[in-house]
């Protein structure tokens, strides 16, 4: 058989291993750890383990071995794991990563990080060991091990063999195996998500118990099991009873674990990005069939046709309900995002020789797997800039009457159709004065008498930093550029606030998914282009004094007290079209925190639409972000607000 083909589930496994390590040995650092977490993170460890053992990958088998025992002295209770070893542990699960993406593409091991990552955790296993709690004489001597085992329908479902865990068990010693009596219903009343198959196992008490253990950790929840060790001095023990899936309970008085099996209610499956995507695709196409029938029903006769229209509308419904779900299974919790945030903080926090605490809040709410992806890196840079420049150094936070350890918090929560992500700390926040000083060395914009929130915005500027020393870390203002550009292009938005001595927080707004866009749908030329929604303002039919020109070309609009900049359309796009009957409307847009007015024909409503990538079936366009196709075939563009924008030198206003 060849098992290559089971090397991609191998590793993604092995990454969300590593991922619940990393959380374990974070909790148990910061004291946040119950009983529970050492087992976590011992099984994560062992499954990784045994993995590569299977596919034939040494070098990570033989540096989870070497992890794996020092976990399991620690979860035996013989040794205690301090910061030293939880840093070693650490180090190794770094090494592991770098292992597994060597592997799974094929590249050459960091020979250096893979030996200082045995280094580290052979000298904690060189020190001491603490003794055990429970003194040896005190335990009593285990003469045989009794063991119910049966495993659960998805035991089988996921790939695992019962009879490699017999297997292992029999490597430690003689094995006794015995098929339990589990009489099989009638033919007529076999359940096909039912398993008949039990066994009562029989191992010799010089067997340790963490080898038994081992040998079900990857199936514990995939089965119902039962382990007993019968003592020495005590009278032969009758065998475990029969494990029966319909009793109330189990007999076995010291250990029972439950399959999760088809009674947890809440199981997954693992699937292709890109069949998600194809799915998604397809739903579109629906969408756009669908709009095309409701277009064109609207020329039926609604008496003769009532059934027809009913049935279209109820069409309609179902469509809109499909592609909600099918849209739900892009959505991630940001918890995915969030996640890599603790080693993150711990790391530069120890380089820096500060004290960070993290507080996260909204982990659960859910975004779309594109946007997350996009965001982590602006995210990491603006919580590499808090930790770097905006928290102070414990001294000077004990001086301020501050405490010593600094807070960042990261919070996501929705708002309408988007999401907001907020990055906060309580740091010195940002110094206002130093900010206009280096704009004006720069001789950046400035009106008079800016507001904090013009002030704060020109951090963005591409290079700007008011650090006195830049580190290899970051620099405030360098790479903010960045960081707005690339929220941008996500379609979303983002503001600071601050307040000197007290903190500053980021504040990013998002849309919830790339692939749906609620859109205002204008007539331009003799052609419909849609406006993306969350950047139009409002809408207004300019009188004649309120457009003027300026410079002898650029116009501008009169929008109450402000002028805006004022684009025809249909100039920008090079439509020459139909005359425009009437006079023409202003749509007030914004982006990167500047409004500007776009001139069009005609308001023709806001629909829902679905996004194609015009760069995958064209090109790049200049300010046009994407396509959709309407319902009656009609190919519209999208305009990119803010694209627009760059495309233009502004003039300033009159």
């Amino acid at each position: 058989m060849d098992i290559t083909r089971f090397h991609a589930a191998f590793f993604e496994e092995s990454r969300e291993n590593l991922d619940a390590m990393e959380a374990g040995l974070l909790a148990m650092e910061s004291g946040a750890a119950d009983g529970e977490t050492i087992n976590v993170v011992f099984r994560a460890a062992h499954s990784i383990k045994g993995g590569a053992a299977t596919f034939g990958f040494t070098a990570i088998s033989e540096l989870t071995h070497q992890l794996e025992t020092l976990l399991d002295e620690a979860r035996s209770g013989r040794r205690q794991l301090d910061a030293g070893a939880i840093g070693a542990l650490l180090v190794a699960g770094d090494s592991l990563r770098g292992l597994l993406a060597a592997a799974e593409h094929g590249d050459p091991i960091d020979a250096a990080g893979l030996k200082r990552a045995h280094d580290g955790l052979a000298k904690m296993m060189g020190r001491e060991v603490v003794a055990s709690t429970k003194a040896a004489d005190k335990e009593p001597e285990i003469a045989e091990w009794r063991i119910g085992f049966k495993p659960a329908p998805s035991m089988f479902l996921s790939g695992n063999d019962p009879l490699r865990i017999l297997r292992e068990l029999s490597s430690h010693g003689e094995l006794g195996v015995t098929c339990l009596d589990n009489t099989l219903p009638d033919f007529s009343s076999l359940d096909p998500f039912e398993a008949y198959l039990a066994w009562d196992l029989m191992l010799p008490g010089s067997v340790p118990r963490s080898a038994i253990d081992d040998a079900f950790a990857w199936v514990e929840d995939q089965c119902e099991l039962a382990i007993e060790g019968i003592p020495a001095t005590s009278a032969v023990a009758p065998p475990p009873a029969p494990i029966d899936s319909a009793a109330e309970g189990n007999v076995i008085a010291l250990e029972t674990r439950k399959a999760g099996g088809n009674d947890s209610g809440d199981t997954s499956i693992r699937v292709a990005v890109n069949k998600v995507d194809a799915l998604i695709n397809l739903v579109g196409e629906l969408v756009i069939t669908q709009a095309m029938l409701r277009q064109r029903s609207t020329q039926l006769d609604p008496v003769a046709n009532e059934m027809l229209l009913s049935g279209l509308e109820l069409l309609d419904r179902n469509t809109r309900d499909l592609q909600e779900a099918v849209m739900g299974v892009r959505m991630l919790p940001v918890e995915f995002a969030f996640s890599r945030f603790p080693r993150m903080v711990r790391d530069l926090a120890a380089r820096l020789d500060k004290k960070v605490r993290l507080r996260t809040s909204g982990e659960a709410t859910e975004l779309d797997k594109g946007v997350i992806e996009k965001i982590v890196d602006p995210l990491v840079h603006l919580v590499r800039n808090a930790i770097d420049h905006g928290l102070e150094l414990p001294a000077e936070r004990r001086a301020s009457g501050k405490d010593e350890t600094g807070t960042i918090t990261l919070n996501a929560q929705h708002q309408g159709g988007h999401i907001v992500i907020e990055i906060s700390d309580d740091g010195r926040g940002l110094d206002r004065e130093r900010i206009l000083r280096k704009a004006a060395e720069r001789n950046l914009p400035i009106g008079d008498n800016p507001t904090d929130a013009q002030v704060w915005d020109l951090v963005f500027h591409p290079g700007f930093s008011t650090a006195e020393q830049l580190t290899d870390l970051s620099g405030r203002g360098v790479g903010m550029d960045v960081v707005k550009k690339n929220i941008a292009a996500l379609g979303g938005q983002v503001e600071i606030r601050s307040k000197k001595c007290a903190g500053t927080t980021v504040s990013i707004r998002l849309p919830l998914t790339l692939a749906i866009l609620d859109g205002m749908n204008v007539a331009v030329g003799g052609e419909v282009f849609i406006l993306p929604l969350n950047s139009v303002i409002e809408s207004l039919q300019p009188a004649d004094g309120d457009v003027r020109t300026i410079a002898g070309e650029a116009r501008v609009l009169r929008v109450r007290e402000d002028y805006l900049p004022l684009f025809d359309l249909a100039t920008q796009y090079g439509l020459s079209g139909t005359a425009r009957v009437g006079a023409p409307i202003a749509v007030v847009v914004e982006a990167d925190g500047q409004r500007l007015a776009l001139e069009v024909d005609e308001l023709l409503g806001q629909q829902q639409v679905v996004v194609k990538n015009i760069e995958a079936n064209y090109r790049r366009v200049q300010g046009i972000s994407g396509a959709t196709i309407l319902g009656d075939g009609r190919v519209a563009l999208i305009v990119d607000v803010g694209g627009l924008l760059q495309a233009q030198r502004m003039p300033q206003a009159a």
